[in-house]
């Protein structure tokens, strides 16, 4: 069941990164990205990072890593509480 959790997520995260235009066209303009990441390009810059990590979350929960990972992040906060 993971893998094709992650793999839906890849495949949305894809079409985020690749159809960017139809989204700006769709959904419109974000004025935090426009504001944030440049005047112009801000808005498809951040649908194409959204879209990126998508992909990257869904290779975590395809491959299963997600608790080696949370596990690796969390480990410097935890490790002295033992």
């Amino acid at each position: 069941m993971p893998f094709f959790l992650g793999l839906l997520i890849i495949l949305a995260g894809l079409g985020l990164t690749v159809k960017t235009e139809w989204f700006i066209n769709n959904f419109g303009r974000i004025a935090w990205f426009e504001q944030k990441l440049g005047s112009e390009g801000g808005s498809r810059l951040g649908y194409k990072l959204v879209g990126l990590t998508a992909i990257i979350i869904g290779i975590i929960v395809m491959t299963g890593g997600g608790q080696d990972l949370l596990g690796w992040i969390t480990s410097p906060f935890v490790k002295y509480n033992q």
